[in-house]
């Protein structure tokens, strides 16, 4: 997510923002990138993993019964399976899969020392 009243000129690395807990992206953190410029740093999708894949939440289902749902903000699918919605950004929303698959990617990161949780 863009920072509200950037310059699209000027677009600075503190202009871009966590989805899930609006945090500005800048060199101490981990951030990892979705579609159309979505990211979620390193904290929230720790707590996202945890939450959907270690704990099974099935809280947030980014489909419904009648087929409209909220799409998962990272891959812009909505999915029939578990999700995790940010506690600070409601229309946040990242699906059990992109959550697994930049878990999986993040701790591949040899510039970062995140590791999956667990």
């Amino acid at each position: 997510m863009q920072r509200p009243g950037i310059d699209p000129n000027n677009v600075q690395m503190s202009d871009i923002l966590c989805d899930f807990c609006l945090t500005p992206w800048n060199d101490e953190g981990v951030f990892i990138e979705g579609h159309q410029g979505s990211v979620i740093c390193g904290k929230c999708l720790s707590v996202a993993y945890t939450e959907v894949v270690l704990h099974g939440s099935d809280k947030v289902s980014t489909s419904r019964e009648d087929g409209a749902g909220n799409p998962c903000t990272m891959c812009l699918e909505t999915r029939d399976e578990s999700g995790w919605t940010s506690p600070v950004n409601e229309k946040a929303l990242i699906c059990k899969r992109c959550i697994e698959l930049a878990a999986q990617t993040l701790e591949k990161d040899r510039d970062t020392e995140w590791v999956i949780p667990g």
